[in-house]
C-alpha cells in the first residue's frame, strides 16, 4: 500500500509546474544617459512598435502585453514600425546596433523566424537571447532622453500557459 501512495506522489509531481525559475537578463548596451525605463505589462508580450529618426538612431519602443499596449518608451516620431505576434508566437532574439549616445538600431526576432529591422546599422553590435530555450521576452529595460533610447536591456523569463491563462513564473 505505501509503494502505491509512493507512486501517486510521484506521478502527482511529474504532472505539476517545474519549481525552477528560467529568468535571465541581457546587459545593457549603450551610453545610458538620461531617465530610466522599465516596460510593464501582465502576460505575453503580443506586440511590438519602434519608432526611429530618419537615418539615425531609434526614438521610442512600446510593447503590448496581451490586448494592452504599455506606455511608450522614449518618444513617437512619426510612423511607427510594428510586428504583431501570433498565437503562440513569442520574442526570443534581440539584436542590433549602438554607439555611446543612442540606440541605432534593433532586431526582434521571433520563434517563427520572423524579424522586425527598424534604424540604421552602423557603430557597435549587440545581441540578447535567453539562457534557456523555454524562456521568452518578458520586459525591456533601459534608459531614454528627450532625443531617443540611449540604452536597451532585456530580461527573459518563462510564461505558462494555463486553461488559456497565463502565469509568469519567471518573476515569482
Amino acid at each position: 500500500m505505501l509503494s502505491l501512495l509512493v507512486f501517486a506522489v510521484l506521478c502527482a509531481s511529474c504532472l505539476a509546474k517545474p519549481a525552477l525559475v528560467h529568468y535571465s537578463y541581457s546587459l545593457a548596451v549603450g551610453g545610458g544617459s538620461g531617465t530610466s525605463f522599465s516596460s510593464e505589462g501582465e502576460g505575453r508580450i503580443t506586440a511590438v512598435r519602434v519608432w526611429e529618426t530618419n537615418n539615425a538612431y531609434i526614438t521610442g519602443i512600446q510593447l503590448r502585453y496581451e490586448f494592452i499596449w504599455s506606455k511608450k518608451i522614449g518618444r513617437a516620431v512619426g510612423n511607427p514600425q510594428e510586428l504583431n505576434l501570433f498565437d503562440g508566437e513569442v520574442i526570443v532574439q534581440i539584436s542590433g546596433k549602438y554607439h555611446s549616445n543612442y540606440i541605432y538600431q534593433v532586431i526582434f526576432v521571433t520563434s517563427r523566424g520572423r524579424s522586425l529591422i527598424v534604424g540604421q546599422p552602423i557603430q557597435n553590435s549587440f545581441n540578447f537571447y535567453p539562457t534557456h530555450m523555454d524562456a521568452e521576452l518578458k520586459l525591456l529595460s533601459g534608459r531614454y532622453n528627450s532625443n531617443g533610447i540611449t540604452s536597451l536591456g532585456a530580461h527573459w523569463g518563462v510564461v505558462y500557459m494555463d486553461q488559456g491563462n497565463s502565469t509568469d513564473v519567471s518573476l515569482q
